[in-house]
């Protein structure tokens, strides 16, 4: 399964770039999995984490079942 991950905000200066291609192995099966299986330091503390699945916002349990697109951001404030 290709995905594409795209990294926002200091996620994206933490991680050194603003997407990647990947190809996670079968037991990768939740945003979490992913999360944990790309591994990037920046990306250790979940509980500051948010997630879209091709655009829609989701938990971090959500299955990646038929994704295309992952998206990992900060949350979002408005001000």
């Amino acid at each position: 399964m290709m995905l594409d991950v795209l990294y926002f905000a200091w996620v994206r200066e933490g991680v050194g770039k603003g997407q990647e291609r990947v190809d996670p192995p079968a037991e990768v099966k939740t945003v979490a999995d992913l999360i944990d299986w790309l591994g990037h330091k920046v990306l250790s503390d979940k509980t500051r984490l948010r997630a879209a699945i091709d655009q829609q916002f989701v938990p971090l349990d959500t299955p990646l079942a038929g994704a295309h697109e992952v998206a990992i951001f900060p949350p979002v404030t408005g001000g």
